[in-house]
């Protein structure tokens, strides 16, 4: 296996942007779809990129961990949030945390990872009694990338683009295969379900904005098709909690 270098994989390459405005709507939507799951207790992100997503957790959440292997990363993150969050430079595979932690966010961070039942098995020994994981990836079965599909330019849904590939991907979810992972670690599923009905490509829907061609109430309406329409949404997710938690209806 090749040795990765995390510094250089979040940058944008001729494939692909690695940064989108339409970014910062999804991230607001999709805690909203956490709300009713989330503590106030230490919470921990792991994978921080620059920090748009850290922001938001240090607004909400009073003790924050953040782990993240790329050191230019969190160079750039700190500086957008300040002293009060503590940060670990290792990998997943590597860091050593108490089990604490009450929300455990891997958003946009496990189709990044080489052996991803590793560190989900790993992640199970941070959590503290009662805590849940939030798990949140680009879903595969998004109309725009269906769309994508048909025209040629993807060869399957769940395919890895190049772009992608250049940013540390290594597979590409559907709610259903990212359920069986995470079941197949041993965690439990309390609820998954989508985030934002996606009919348009980020950049699509970037300049739609920017021209008035769409508005909020047109994104505010995806948000809320993409509760009924999980299959179809930017991103899937699923909320986990140990095994020996009460069973929860899906």
């Amino acid at each position: 296996m090749s040795v990765r270098d995390y510094n250089k994989e979040f940058q944008d390459n001729a494939h692909r942007s690695y940064f989108y405005d339409f970014d910062a709507r999804l991230r607001r939507y999709m805690l909203d779809s956490f709300g009713p799951w989330l503590a106030e207790g230490p919470t921990l992100e792991m994978g921080c990129f620059e920090g748009a997503f850290t922001t938001l957790f240090a607004e909400r959440f009073a003790d924050l961990t953040v782990i993240e292997a790329a050191s230019d990363l969190i160079d750039v993150t700190r500086k957008k949030v300040g002293s009060g969050v503590k940060f670990v430079c290792s990998t997943f595979e590597e860091a050593e945390l108490e089990p604490r932690f009450d929300n455990i966010f891997l958003i946009h961070t496990l189709e990044h990872l080489d052996d991803r039942q590793a560190v989900l098995k790993r992640v199970r020994n941070w959590l503290a009694p009662g805590g849940r994981l939030f798990i949140a990836v680009p879903n595969a079965n998004a109309p725009s990338r269906q769309i994508a599909v048909k025209m040629g330019l993807i060869e399957h849904n769940s395919a890895v683009t190049e772009g992608e590939r250049l940013h540390g991907h290594r597979i590409t979810y559907t709610l259903d295969t990212l359920d069986h992972e995470v079941r197949s670690a041993g965690w439990q599923v309390s609820h998954r379900g989508g985030v934002f009905f996606k009919p348009l490509a980020n950049f699509q829907l970037d300049k739609a904005l920017e021209t008035q061609l769409i508005d909020d109430r047109f994104m505010d309406a995806c948000h809320a098709l993409g509760m009924v329409y999980p299959d179809l949404c930017a991103s899937v997710f699923v909320i986990c909690e140990q095994p020996s938690s009460p069973k929860a209806t899906i």
